[in-house]
């Protein structure tokens, strides 16, 4: 990782293969060495990276994501922790199974299968984006195996009226099995959405995203996951919220000040629902552990290492650069 961000080092169009065949080559034989792994668990083949020794931190990639984009995390902890990052079921180099819910409940259920294949009872969780919505599931049902949870930017079901719920309900996901635009098309898209799309870490995310999007499958599973979190119902005896202020587990909530996809706004709806949680701000995006890994690693590994009355003793609120 210094060598990247020293521009010492270039990876483009598979950071699986490319920084997995750095890591084998390294020479290194120690326990806690960065490895890359692909597993059966009893949902589907689970492919994932780890690295440190110590108590376990499972990470949990966004929508359109990756494991790759938690390797500034992996490489920020693993020297006090055992830090594993998967790929979901639907995306990277996981299995993408057809007439799944890919919903927060199907993923949470594989993340406790891949646990279960590495003999982990309990960890900790760390979530951006979609996977900090993952994180809280595992909070939700299975808090037996889910110590403290740190939520980077998480998706949050919608407080505002969705206009778009009842015909977006009527389309099926599996018409991703079409490809209705050609990856020039596609490209060019994504370059006009996402700043910077053709500089460093920006660019080999969006080639992560397209080695998935570009196959009939990581299709129709991306679009899935996008329609369920659009749809997921804010209120009611399942919603979301109602679901949220029942939440026992240590929380951290980093949110970025510039973040035009999970606005900052939700940080005082979730301090009305959940008193208890921490919040940092950073002067970041949408993806903070990339961004400003710095800031971001900083505020999760003080949280990690807190003891819970330390934690709780702390102001809810903090704010950093």
């Amino acid at each position: 990782m210094e060598a990247y961000h020293r521009n010492r080092l270039q990876i483009r169009k598979n950071l699986h293969l490319g920084v997995g065949f750095l890591a084998a080559t390294s020479g290194l034989k120690d326990a806690g060495r960065l490895e890359f792994h692909r597993v059966k668990t009893r949902r589907c083949h689970i492919s994932y990276l780890q690295a440190g020794v110590g108590d376990p931190v499972i990470c949990i990639h966004g929508l359109g994501g990756t494991k790759g984009s938690f390797l500034p995390t992996v490489a920020a902890l693993a020297d006090e922790y055992k830090v594993i990052a998967l790929d979901l079921p639907g995306f990277g180099d996981s299995d993408k199974p057809i007439a799944v819910p890919y919903n927060a409940a199907y993923f949470a259920d594989a993340t406790t299968a891949l646990m279960d294949e590495l003999g982990i009872e309990q960890a900790h969780v760390i979530g951006n984006s979609m996977g900090g919505r993952v994180a809280l599931e595992l909070g939700f049902d299975h808090s037996d195996r889910t110590n403290k949870i740190a939520l980077l930017a998480p998706s949050l079901a919608w407080l505002r009226e969705r206009k778009w719920a009842a015909p977006l309900k009527l389309v099926r996901p599996e018409l991703g099995l079409l490809q209705i635009a050609p990856r020039p098309i596609v490209e060019s898209i994504l370059k006009r959405l996402i700043p910077n799309a053709d500089d460093g870490w920006t660019a080999a995310g969006i080639d992560e995203f397209l080695r998935a999007y570009l196959q009939p499958r990581g299709r129709a599973a991306f679009y899935a996951a996008a329609r369920n979190i659009y749809l997921e119902e804010p209120h009611g005896d399942d919603g979301f919220w109602t679901r949220l202020a029942a939440l026992e587990n240590e929380s951290l909530f980093v949110w970025g000040k510039r973040d035009r996809v999970v606005p900052i706004s939700f940080a005082r709806h979730v301090e009305d629902v959940l008193p208890a949680a921490r919040h940092v701000e950073i002067d970041c995006g949408h993806v903070p552990q990339v961004e400003r890994p710095k800031e971001t690693h900083r505020a999760v590994r003080a949280f990690l290492g807190a003891s819970g009355q330390t934690a709780a003793a702390r102001s809810p609120r903090a704010a950093t650069a």
